[in-house]
């Protein structure tokens, strides 16, 4: 079993930045997949990025790419998402995820095994 605990959400005004923070327990998430999604206020949940067990690939949705950066310290067990530049509609509670298999499919929730419980990120405008 992996527990995840994401932190680091807030409120930020727009344009601003916030780091989240997903730490992990329980095993070594060193040849997981791990992914961050969001789901904001009336919408179904939606994948934000990904990054592969090697650190060595990383996918972001198109609302995102350029504005986000997910990273991940195997050593520590811990994968970020740096935000800049935010707006109003990143608006959410976001989660971590995490999967064993390290296939294609990383924008699929049903895809992932595990999942923190989520952090709150508001971006007033």
């Amino acid at each position: 079993q992996v527990q995840l605990v994401e932190s680091g959400g807030g409120l930020v005004q727009a344009g601003g930045s916030l780091r989240l923070y997903c730490a992990a327990s329980g095993r070594t998430i060193r040849s997981y997949t791990m992914g961050w999604f969001r789901q904001a206020p009336g919408k179904e949940r939606e994948f934000v990025s990904a990054i592969m067990w090697s650190g060595g690939s990383t996918y972001y949705a198109d609302s995102v790419k350029g504005r986000f950066t997910i990273s991940r310290d195997n050593a520590k067990n811990t994968v970020y998402l740096q935000m800049n530049s935010l707006k109003p509609e990143d608006t959410a509670v976001y989660y971590c995820a995490a999967r064993m298999y390290t296939g294609g499919g990383y924008y699929t929730e049903g895809s992932y095994d595990y999942w923190g419980q989520g952090t709150q990120v508001t971006v007033s405008s």
